[in-house]
């Protein structure tokens, strides 16, 4: 079972002569498969806990599991490594590389990750068809519109089957039908694809779709109903 256990998470911030408590001790797990949206202020320290969960960023004090892996106590050789193998991204900000195309988008982690090509294009189609963007296969990025983009960073983001999925204002930089459209794709994959997804967002009808819903409040997660 690929849990994702947080015991005791502690982050603080030094601003000059102040020292910022950003998360202050916490404790949560999720079951593996579930869906969780976790909603705040801006600078609450949501952006944050899902860089200690994914390991871009080091907590001050605490331990994240996924599954029986403690990746807190990896390096940063090894982390980087667990990270393209066992999680997957989104960002508010697409990041697609503009001079390849969209199935070339998709494709190019697993590719990189030792997936022999003919297979890595294989998935690839696959999760297009996931996004429903199969006639945009062979558009590159600038032929694409913002959605469409989101659309297909979800997509890579499942490539490399990974256990957990972070999205971090995932549909952010999008108008409202969009945002829609972005979000169920989000998190039908998930649900097909039997995959733990953590997103952190502003936007309750997107938050709604979670079967996990919390907040970061002074440095807590608690959970909560929308």
């Amino acid at each position: 079972m690929n849990n994702i256990k947080l015991v005791n998470i502690v982050k603080n911030y030094i601003s000059g002569a102040e020292t910022l408590h950003i998360l202050k001790g916490i404790n949560f797990e999720i079951e593996e498969g579930k869906t969780v949206a976790i909603s705040g202020q801006s600078g609450s320290g949501k952006s944050t806990l899902l860089n200690i969960i994914s390991g871009l960023d080091r907590c001050d004090e605490g331990k994240v599991f996924i599954g029986n892996d403690e990746i807190t106590s990896l390096n940063e050789k090894d982390i980087s490594v667990y990270r393209s193998k066992k999680i997957g991204f989104i960002f508010q900000f697409h990041y697609l590389l503009n001079d390849f195309t969209a199935l070339e988008n998709i494709m190019l982690p697993a590719y990189i990750g030792g997936l022999k090509k003919k297979d890595a294009i294989e998935t690839a189609k696959v999760l297009l068809s996931d996004v429903k963007l199969e006639d945009r296969a062979n558009h590159f990025p600038s032929q694409l519109s913002g959605g469409e983009r989101q659309r297909i960073a979800v997509a890579r983001s499942m490539v490399n089957n990974p256990a957990l999925i972070l999205a971090d204002e995932p549909t952010g930089n999008l108008d409202p039908q969009n945002s829609e459209i972005v979000s169920e794709l989000l998190f039908e994959g998930a649900r097909k694809w039997k995959k733990t997804l953590i997103v952190v967002t502003h936007d309750k009808k997107v938050a709604a779709n979670a079967s996990v819903k919390m907040v970061l409040e002074n440095g807590k997660l608690k959970e909560e109903m929308f």
